[in-house]
């Protein structure tokens, strides 16, 4: 069935799995552990919708996945686009080169967790000795409709 998501629809999605606000009558259970980061990662090529965190992930030497907080402090809502709050910073690059051209936001720090979103970054980014990857403060956005 082809259809499309209402605006509200759209906003709660994005604050219950961004920022971790229930969604009255929908998803208003407490969780004994839910998660309180997610994580962001790169990648060298489309991670697919059947992949995980480690598909086509970024391997230079020094990389590590960055951990964004579950709340408004780590994600901003406008309409129906999350951006982040603060610069997503990750480790400098002692190896390359490697280009980067997709980036992604899982639920684990390390290992095949689950690709809760992935898209390809509007400049390919190539990774080389001392380069230092990151999204500036609201340059991360993601638009659910």
């Amino acid at each position: 069935m082809a259809g499309e998501k209402g605006n509200t629809n759209s906003i709660n999605f994005l604050k219950l799995v961004f920022q971790a606000v229930n969604w009255a009558n929908i998803a208003d259970n407490t969780a004994t552990s839910p998660l309180t980061n997610l994580f962001v990662s790169l990648h060298t090529a489309d991670p697919t919708a059947s992949g995980n965190q480690q598909s086509s992930e970024a391997a230079y030497t020094g990389y590590l996945r960055v951990a964004v907080v579950r709340t408004s402090s780590g994600w901003s809502i406008s309409g129906e686009t999350i951006s982040n709050v603060a610069a997503i910073t990750f480790p400098a690059s002692t190896s390359g080169p490697e280009t980067e051209t997709w980036v992604g936001v899982g639920t684990l720090t390390s290992g095949a967790g689950v690709l809760l979103w992935a898209g390809p970054l509007t400049n390919s980014l190539v990774v080389n000795n001392g380069i230092t990857p990151s999204f500036a403060i609201g340059a991360l956005t993601i638009t659910e409709g």
